[in-house]
């Protein structure tokens, strides 16, 4: 039986337990009401490990470890301030992976916080702005709370199912974060052209959010009937929705319907998604499942990295020797977009930073690899893209280079010959 608690004075105690592992929806699905009564109650809860994803509402600091731990499968949006202070555990596992994990109860999950939208006509909830692996922890969680929120749009695809235990609800009314993305400069337009060049009207596109894909997709609005089955959605790709350039009408699944698992853009993104029958939120194990990749032929993956070696190897995981991303979903689209007989990957990222001063193209990279140069495929740069597939490691090193920043190429040309003799 379902015990209703009041948002005013929302007490945990007795609840959640100490020594518990807490999991809540990421990105635009976080239950803010009650992720933040778990911070402010922390010192009367824990000692308390919380499972964390994307997180863009600033909830959780590094002075919150006093009786926090914290772990993720990536340190990401918000979350990277936790990895900086060297607080946040990483599990390394694909995103396909995680709801197996729990299923299969190698990932422990005693309470699971979820964030609703309220019942549509017929009564069902949705899971709002985002459909990941959150139903799964909800199955194996010892208590179940569901934070009702009247903001949360309802949405196609994640109704909560009718069998779902919820022991706890809080009713709310709470605006979702929203996630701001800076318009992209002249670096991040010139690789978003050379990336969309490789775009067949018709192909189904999976990307991010973020200056670099956003140029992307805006570079997309020429193109005609493209479709789109992703992780996570933003505004960028809500523009051309709305521009008729994404329209999925040549998908051999899900036919006119965009399929994501997470919102995570602006309040237009979330009111656009609210009974939208033409975007629908899917599980993780659906989103990036290899099975249901398999169908498209045409799939382009879009995905960035903080470098890529000569001889195409991505990591898009550690910086300066901080974790700073994830495994994620990446080599899930990367595999299935090779297998695709006219799909690409793209690998999008700017040759340097830190303002030119650090090349992103390496002769090697940082000792973790996310996508190994044997799956790759396009590399692009706003110098140029990069063809690996098929290709020697010579050649690979050469079509690396020259994407490149020009002030590193002489340096990347002396640090490749032992590679290049090794190869031989």
């Amino acid at each position: 039986m379902t015990r209703e608690l009041g948002a005013a004075d929302l007490d945990l105690k007795g609840i959640i337990r100490p020594g518990d592992r807490v999991f809540w929806g990421q990105a635009a699905a976080e239950p803010l009401t009650l992720s933040a009564a778990i911070v402010a109650q922390r010192a009367e809860l824990g000692p308390l490990e919380i499972f964390l994803g994307l997180g863009y509402a600033g909830t959780l600091r590094p002075e919150h470890a006093d009786h926090l731990r914290f772990i993720g499968y990536g340190a990401l949006g918000d979350h990277q301030a936790l990895a900086k202070a060297g607080l946040l555990q990483i599990l390394p596992c694909h995103y396909s992976q995680l709801s197996r994990l729990l299923r299969r109860r190698e990932l422990r999950c005693d309470v699971a916080c979820l964030h609703l939208s309220p019942p549509n006509a017929d009564g069902e909830c949705s899971l709002g702005a985002g459909n990941d692996y959150m139903l799964e922890a909800a199955r194996q969680a010892r208590v179940v709370i569901a934070e009702i929120n009247d903001q949360a749009p309802w949405t196609y695809g994640s109704q909560a199912l009718a069998d779902l235990r919820i022991d706890y609800l809080v009713r709310t009314s709470r605006l979702l974060p929203e996630v701001t993305v800076p318009p992209p400069g002249e670096i991040e337009q010139r690789i978003g052209r050379h990336a969309a060049s490789f775009v067949e009207d018709g192909a189904v596109l999976q990307t991010g959010i973020g200056s670099i894909p956003d140029a992307v997709l805006a570079a997309l609005a020429g193109h005609h009937e493209l479709g789109a089955h992703t992780g996570l959605m933003g505004d960028g790709m809500l523009a051309l929705i709305e521009a008729g350039v994404i329209t999925n009408a040549r998908k051999p699944i899900d036919a006119g319907i965009t399929i994501s698992g997470l919102l995570a853009g602006s309040s237009r993104l979330y009111r656009c998604a609210h009974e939208n029958a033409a975007l629908h939120l899917c599980p993780s194990w659906y989103t990036h499942d290899a099975g249901v990749l398999a169908r498209f032929d045409n799939l382009v993956a879009i995905n960035s990295a903080l470098e890529v070696d000569l001889t195409g190897q991505v990591n898009a995981e550690v910086g300066n020797g901080i974790y700073l991303g994830a495994v994620g979903g990446q080599l899930d689209f990367v595999r299935a977009a090779n297998a695709g007989e006219r799909g690409c990957s793209i690998i999008a990222l700017p040759s340097t930073a830190k303002d030119g001063a650090i090349s992103r193209i390496v002769a090697r990279n940082a000792g973790i690899t996310t996508t190994p140069r044997s799956d790759a495929d396009l590399v692009v740069t706003e110098w140029g893209a990069a063809r690996l597939r098929g290709r020697t490691i010579p050649q690979r090193v050469r079509a690396m280079i020259a994407i490149a920043d020009p002030a590193f190429r002489e340096q990347l040309e002396r640090d490749a010959h032992r590679l290049v003799r090794m190869s031989a």
